[in-house]
């Protein structure tokens, strides 16, 4: 997956996510969530717009800040 390091891919094998479409499935808002709870000193935003961007296939850096903004809105 695009913007996935080994810690990342680590974190979400522990929610058993593995590939894009098991993140697409969960959604990247709340794989962030269950990753949160599991680290909660660990996991910032940069997670979540890395986790957005590889469920919509692009660089994390290069997400539009409406997009963004709807992820926050939709955090728990």
């Amino acid at each position: 997956m695009k913007n996935i390091g080994s810690v990342s891919r680590r974190w979400l094998a522990e929610i058993d996510i593995v590939t894009q479409d098991n993140l697409k499935r969960v959604g990247a808002v709340a794989a962030w969530e269950h990753i949160r709870a599991r680290h909660p000193q660990k996991v910032t935003k940069k997670l979540l717009w890395a986790l957005i961007g590889a469920q919509m296939d692009m660089d994390g850096r290069q997400i539009p800040d409406e997009v963004k903004q709807r992820a926050i809105a939709n955090i728990r």
